[in-house]
């Protein structure tokens, strides 16, 4: 295992110091340190590919080796910048991916869809023209160095892939905002599907959301109606929501995160253009990346009932505590969308999650 201390005292050598990305549960304990390290700027992106141009821009500003670190999931996201902007045949332009390596061949068994994409992500990055190598012990940490060097020599990406349970856990400590005003995202789900009948359709964003839903409709008993889980794909739940809405006259409920919303935001204004009066969007709004370690995000200094509106949705409604909930609720569901609901609910999950499974079954049982 490696400490992290150890890992960026690496980068500090090679003169890293500006890191930017998207956060990632393998990674948690690096994002730990960059958060309370002031000598370090680090900057949370809406999504990888934008990390990539952030980090672009501050390699032309600087001259200096940025770094951008995801989940392996996310490197899709970053293909076309670094396929048409740092490619050595393109602009040719250095900087360190640390990626957080899901689905690792050499690992556990890990979630499926971690499995499909932990067995292409070094083939990825050889068709990306980027060298890697994995990070697993301290001796790891001079191949890293060479890389950096080499990155520094020729102008080109490199990358370092560290897989689960690689990064020594550290003593958390205790966020002083601790976000009292508002509703457990367990409680919001359960007086939804108190409130909806058996038509509904609901699809939700990757993460705690979906589990939660998942083990509420199993320990709860409820049934009647179908649900579809973003098991991956974060930041599209809205548009699969949207697809399947536009072509059923089922109520369409999309489950969003905060993080997931802010990573492809364009969805909006597509689901504001052509959105169908079926079409119901909730966010639950707690301002972190909960399901990978709490990172903030600037969620309490947007105006989403302006944004919305100005993008096309027909109803906007806030709620914030328990007792305004089942009527806000309802209205809501009454509304004629597409409708927005902005759910500000507290930081918390119910523990021992369970996961979706059965991926194949999930589908069926939706479409039937």
């Amino acid at each position: 295992m490696i400490n992290v201390k150890d890992l960026l005292t690496i980068l500090k050598k090679n003169n890293i110091n500006f890191f930017t990305g998207v956060p990632d549960s393998v990674l948690s304990q690096l994002s730990a340190h960059l958060d309370n390290n002031k000598s370090i700027e680090n900057i949370i992106t809406g999504n990888e590919g934008s990390a990539v141009a952030l980090a672009v821009g501050h390699f032309l500003a600087k001259k200096k080796i940025p770094c951008v670190y995801m989940q392996n999931s996310g490197l899709g996201n970053a293909i076309n910048p670094l396929a048409s902007i740092t490619h050595p045949k393109v602009y040719s332009i250095p900087l360190l991916l640390i990626i957080g390596w899901r689905g690792s061949p050499f690992r556990a068994k890990d979630e499926p869809q971690h499995e499909i994409k932990g067995k292409i992500t070094k083939d990825l990055l050889k068709l990306l023209n980027i060298k890697s190598c994995v990070l697993r012990n301290l001796n790891d940490l001079k191949k890293l160095q060479k890389l950096i060097k080499y990155s520094e020599a020729n102008n080109r990406p490199v990358c370092c892939l560290i897989e689960r349970k690689t990064l020594l856990p550290i003593n958390k400590t205790k966020n002083k905002d601790l976000n009292l005003k508002g509703i457990q995202r367990s409680y919001a789900i359960e007086t939804l599907l108190n409130l909806v009948n058996s038509r509904t359709r609901i699809i939700s964003t990757t993460g705690y959301t979906s589990r939660e839903l998942n083990q509420i409709r199993i320990k709860k008993k409820f049934s009647k109606s179908r649900d579809f889980y973003m098991v991956g794909g974060m930041g599209h739940a809205s548009l699969v929501a949207l697809g399947y809405a536009k072509k059923k006259n089922n109520q369409t409920i999309c489950l969003d995160g905060d993080g997931s919303l802010f990573m492809h935001l364009g969805a909006l204004q597509t689901i504001g253009n052509i959105g169908s009066k079926n079409f119901k969007h909730i966010l639950f709004n707690n301002g972190i990346h909960e399901s990978v370690g709490g990172q903030k995000i600037k969620s309490d200094k947007i105006n989403f009932k302006s944004m919305c509106l100005a993008l096309g949705y027909k109803n906007y409604f806030y709620c914030d505590s328990k007792n305004s909930l089942k009527y806000t609720l309802r209205k809501f569901i009454l509304s004629s969308g597409p409708s927005f609901l902005n759910i500000k609910i507290k930081r918390g999950y119910i523990k021992n999650l369970s996961r979706p499974n059965n991926f194949q079954k999930i589908k069926k049982n939706f479409i039937r």
